[in-house]
């Protein structure tokens, strides 16, 4: 088998595993965000800050919540890193944003986060502030899900099939999930450009 062979095999796999139950309480937890009027705050750190900025968005475009990704404002990042540190970093962006009760936290990660080894602290440091202030946190990590998952209102958990191969699957993985998740019928509304143009040429 080759590796390419052996990598998609696994996917399929990963799918096979996947709790269905776990996108549809995510969805349910950013719907009733929207219904209260909240807004939606994304981080995650190197390929989930990708994540974050591309889905903060796509839920301000597809789904009509006012969205922001905690890391876009690098000059604000970098400063509060070298002054700070970066343990508080995300935290004390998500403080001076007001982040309250109304709001929700999308937090992708590969392992969830953890104080002991510190590990991504300062996404648990995130997550524990939004707890907190009483907001909503949802996710897509993978792993046994760390802090994430024992803290989160809800959260996509990524099985794990193969450990040698848990971040690139888990990375690749959380873009699939929050496109599902924007583009459910529970969230999703306005036709995306594409999409709009088939509806339009009747294909």
């Amino acid at each position: 088998m080759t590796f390419t062979d052996h990598f998609l095999t696994d996917t399929v796999e990963i799918l096979r595993q996947l709790d269905v139950s776990d996108v549809e309480s995510v969805v349910a937890t950013i719907a009733a965000t929207r219904e209260r009027g909240g807004r939606l705050f994304f981080c995650g750190s190197g390929g989930g800050a990708g994540h974050a900025s591309h889905a903060a968005c796509d839920f301000r475009k597809l789904a009509g919540i006012e969205s922001y990704c905690v890391s876009d404002n690098v000059s604000e990042l970098t400063a509060r890193v070298n002054d700070d540190g970066w343990d508080t970093a995300y935290a004390e962006w998500l403080r001076v944003s007001g982040i309250r009760g109304d709001d929700c936290l999308f937090v992708f990660s590969v392992g969830g986060g953890c104080t002991d080894p510190p590990v991504s602290v300062n996404l648990v440091n995130a997550v524990r502030l939004a707890v907190d202030v009483g907001a909503y946190v949802v996710g897509v990590v993978g792993r046994d899900g760390g802090a994430l998952r024992e803290l989160a209102t809800a959260s996509i958990l990524v099985p794990t099939v193969d450990p040698k191969l848990v971040a690139p699957q888990t990375e690749g993985l959380q873009a699939l999930f929050w496109h599902l998740v924007v583009s459910h019928p529970d969230l999703a509304a306005n036709i995306a450009k594409w999409e709009g143009l088939d509806a339009s040429s009747g294909t």
